[in-house]
């Protein structure tokens, strides 16, 4: 009897557990069994396995053959147990051998020709395998993504001769050395694109600076999708470790790509997905738009238009940064630290308030309208703003490049704003806890009176006021006071006056 143990790697969540394949060949009639709660997907690698090793001219052997994922109860999907099976029959049969399998890593999806295809999730994997000292060989067209974690050993394999020839000593792979990618470039978009809407950038800069969230609010073709689709090149570059919780997420849907390394996501999905395309799940638990939007902006157009279920979901991220998952065979966590930008008409037909006085919107049909998104889902957003219609001569009349507005300039306002806040209390002002809040936004005499009056008049919330608060905070931030003053006070209040 011959056992030979390859490892490999799982995936929960954003973290990749250890899989050691374990491989068994006994007497018996010829086939092959895997074990180890293994889906569908995985036990249909018995006959791609038997495919890629024939047309790579090995010997299948002719015996019974059992495949053990362990650990036993941890799920098992996806075909990149492929290679580690095939490498495990062929140790235990005696064609390759077996004491270089425990200095290495395997996973990657064989053709039926013994080609490699790409895998998902191969940046997590080697997030999570790169304390461990081994080797990590993976499919050539995975290999990029994964290099990019530092310290880990990559090695880039087009098929699985080339990766038994490796274990052999005939012709060893070549390790693609951790490089830092270039930081990713700003979107073309630019700030002094939108005409007027002076209000409008003042207040996506304040959410820049401080991570917060904004609610933009007015008639059609104001430019609402506009401004939010700016607020992405006004945030400050990502850390090394930023982007790679990010890279990671998308490694695992299968939508990184080494060119949108430290490039913030934007996500906006239509305002017809589901609550579990947003939250993310399924059968096997996969990141939903939240959680690809860990990092960076996820952007909610037609907000009134979502079904109010699936607006719901987003109360629980907003206030903790992660998404918790439970299905009944399995749980996963999920990052979740996003900025949303939502956009909304005023009323069903658009036009409300507009000088043309074209809305014929009843008082009660515009109530109606704005209730179909809930007050707890307005109390969580920061920052509301309206965007009114421009005249003629606003329209016609352009921004020069190079003004303040630019959004290079915003960026750099932004990002010393930023790295205050960073300095002072480790995080931006839109993640500070209540306790913190105390501790670094303290306020002069006139702001601590203004306060009283909004919670008084504006019927505040506790969350409200503590919103109220970060946003004064980022306000004095930007403008290089220690202290917030009254005036950064009023400036957040207004902001806070037409949420909901």
């Amino acid at each position: 009897m011959a056992v030979a143990i390859v490892h490999s790697r799982g995936l929960s969540g954003v973290v990749a557990p250890r899989v050691r394949v374990e491989v068994h060949l006994a007497g018996g009639l010829p086939g092959v069994h895997i074990v180890g709660l293994a889906e569908t997907e995985v036990r249909e690698a018995r006959d791609r396995v038997r495919a890629a090793m024939q047309n790579a001219q090995f010997e299948f052997p002719a015996r019974r053959v059992t495949v053990s994922l362990a650990p036993a109860d941890l799920p098992k999907e996806s075909g990149r147990f492929d290679l580690p099976i095939a490498l495990g029959i062929l140790a235990a049969n005696g064609q390759i051998p077996i004491e270089p399998l425990a200095r290495h890593e395997f996973a990657g999806e064989l053709a039926l020709t013994g080609e490699l295809r790409a895998i998902r999730g191969a940046l997590a994997m080697v997030l999570s395998a790169r304390h461990d000292g081994r080797a990590f060989v993976l499919p050539a067209a995975s290999a990029d993504e994964a290099a990019l974690v530092p310290g880990a050993q990559v090695l880039p394999a087009a098929s699985l001769l080339a990766v038994c020839a490796h274990l052999t000593g005939g012709s060893a792979l070549q390790a693609l050395e951790s490089r830092p990618a270039p930081a990713g470039a700003a979107i073309g978009a630019d700030l002094a694109d939108v005409r007027g809407q002076a209000q409008a950038k003042r207040a996506l800069e304040i959410a820049a600076a401080g991570a917060h969230s904004l609610l933009l609010r007015g008639p059609p073709g104001t430019g609402k999708s506009m401004l939010a689709q700016r607020l992405v090149p006004l945030l400050p570059g990502m850390s090394e470790d930023e982007a790679l919780e990010s890279a990671a997420i998308a490694s695992l849907a299968g939508q990184f790509h080494v060119e949108f390394w430290r490039q913030r996501p934007f996500r906006a999905p239509h305002h017809t997905t589901s609550a579990v395309a947003l939250v993310g799940g399924g059968g096997v638990p996969r990141p939903g738009e939240i959680s690809l939007a860990h990092r960076g902006v996820l952007f909610l157009d037609e907000l009134a238009e979502w079904d109010r279920r699936v607006l719901e979901v987003l109360r629980e991220p907003l206030e903790s940064g992660v998404v918790h998952i439970s299905r009944a065979a399995r749980q996963s966590t999920f990052p979740a630290e996003f900025q949303l930008v939502a956009a909304m008409n005023p009323c069903p037909c658009g036009w409300l308030d507009h000088p043309s006085g074209r809305c014929a919107c009843t008082p009660d049909q515009v109530l109606r309208y704005r209730r179909r998104v809930s007050g707890a889902l307005y109390d969580r957003i920061d920052m509301a703003i309206e965007v009114p219609a421009l005249d003629a001569s606003e329209l016609a009349s352009g921004a020069p490049r190079g003004d303040a507005n630019d959004s290079s300039i915003v960026r750099g306002r932004a990002e010393q704003a930023r790295a205050r806040q960073v300095g002072r209390q480790g995080k931006a002002n839109a993640r500070l806890l209540p306790a913190e809040v105390e501790r670094h936004c303290g306020r002069s005499a006139a702001a601590e009176r203004m306060l009283a009056q909004a919670m008084s008049k504006l019927f505040l919330s506790a969350r409200g006021y503590h919103r109220i608060v970060k946003v004064a905070r980022t306000i004095a931030d930007l403008a290089g006071s220690d202290a917030i003053e009254g005036s950064h006070v009023a400036e957040a209040i207004g902001y806070r006056r037409d949420v909901g």
